[in-house]
């Protein structure tokens, strides 16, 4: 079935049910109703129980293959990933926020398959609803022919606005912080004994600030205030939009590859330090694809070129970042990581013009580190930290430039 057909099909169903619908509340997964199975040799059937009907939309995406179930909007509210999927032919299943007012669901599939039905029956008396779709195997040239994001204003992420650029920053003006709790939304991050990262780090983001903007001198921005789903690409977009001086990401991974405990402060490589922080890299850039985010377009080589340049000029006051954190979160305790500074790739690291570090205060794959992450005592400890850290680093910046000037 080919991409027009579906939403052709789709927009027809939408409009035919919103008569007589009324699609605008939240609708909520029934999980009893909810269930991906294998169904004869190649096919399989995603049956999901609403509360009410909803309008939705349905695309692909390949390397790797993914199909994508957005909704306007779903609570997914007690739905278990593992009573859900029962395909062997579906290797991976997420859900969660996008944006606000949108919810996505998506297929990690074995082996490219294509829509043979899609259905939505709302039920006369009480409004409930059912979303049945039958997938069928499909070849790797007609799955790529059709793979791709629609583009759709109110479905979608808006496109990353143009940012002047951001004026110098004057001496007695405050500093101005970007803090990016990772994860968010449908991706969660890190999932182990009941606690997820995107909510261990939405909180202890908001704690951080409030220890920032008490000492008087931060401007304090978050890329996200709560549940909610940002790419990497727009979190770096949002720092060069607030004027950023500072980009701190915060994460606690779960890993079992080396040294996998202990707090870490990251700085960006093309080369990973370890094994270890390489896998990292692997499972950050992944939150992008599990969400149904596209990494597949190539950059510009010439653009390439020149934030590297770029980032040649800010790499060592970085660097010189990373290490005031790590040494401020070392004195007030740690634990801090065996080799508590490394690089990596990650790609919410790649704004050329501002000095970025991302923290991992932790791997929840440790119990004493997940103890640790869930202790708000420990969590004030590591904040100050951090604050103390960026401190020294502010002191140490301004004694920098000015032996520049001279």
């Amino acid at each position: 079935m080919s991409r027009i057909f579906i939403c052709i099909a789709l927009i027809w169903a939408l409009c035919g049910s919103a008569v007589a619908q009324d699609f605008s509340a939240l609708a909520r997964v029934q999980p009893d109703q909810s269930r991906i199975t294998d169904v004869g040799r190649t096919g399989v059937r995603v049956d999901i129980g609403l509360s009410q009907g909803v309008p939705y939309r349905i695309f692909t995406l390949q390397d790797p293959y993914r199909m994508v179930l957005d909704f306007n909007e779903v609570d997914w509210t007690g739905l278990n990933r593992t009573d859900f999927l029962q395909s062997e032919r579906v290797s991976g299943v997420q859900f969660g926020a996008y944006v606000p007012g949108w919810s996505r669901l998506v297929l990690e599939l074995g082996a490219p398959m294509a829509v043979d039905s899609a259905v939505l029956s709302v039920a006369e008396d009480s409004g409930a609803a059912l979303l049945s779709l039958n997938l069928k195997g499909t070849d790797f040239d007609t799955f790529n022919a059709t793979a791709g994001a629609p583009r759709n204003p109110g479905w979608d992420l808006p496109e990353p606005a143009d940012v002047p650029q951001a004026s110098a920053r004057s001496a007695d003006r405050p500093l101005r912080v970007m803090l990016d709790p990772g994860h968010g939304g449908i991706d969660p991050g890190a999932e182990i004994d009941g606690v997820d990262e995107k909510t261990l780090m939405l909180t202890f983001a908001r704690e951080l600030r409030e220890v920032l903007l008490r000492s008087g001198g931060y401007e304090v921005v978050l890329t996200r205030v709560d549940d909610q789903f940002v790419s990497l690409e727009r979190r770096i977009a949002l720092a060069h939009r607030a004027g950023a001086d500072l980009f701190i990401s915060l994460h606690a991974d779960s890993l079992s590859e080396g040294q996998a405990h202990g707090a870490a402060v990251y700085t960006l490589s093309a080369d990973a330090s370890d094994v270890a922080s390489s896998k990292l890299a692997e499972r950050h850039d992944r939150g992008d694809l599990i969400s149904g985010i596209d990494l597949n377009g190539a950059d510009d080589q010439v653009a390439d070129v020149l934030l590297d340049l770029a980032r040649q000029e800010t790499m060592p006051r970085t660097r010189s970042l990373a290490s005031a954190i790590a040494n401020g979160m070392a004195q007030q305790g740690g634990p801090m990581n065996r080799k508590p500074l490394r690089t990596a790739s990650f790609s919410v690291l790649k704004a050329a013009d501002i000095p970025s570090v991302l923290v991992e205060l932790g791997f929840l794959s440790s119990p004493r580190d997940r103890e640790n992450l869930r202790d708000s005592e420990w969590r004030a400890k590591m904040a100050l930290g951090i604050f103390q850290g960026i401190e020294d680093w502010r002191q140490q910046d301004v004694i920098r430039k000015s032996l520049i000037g001279q």
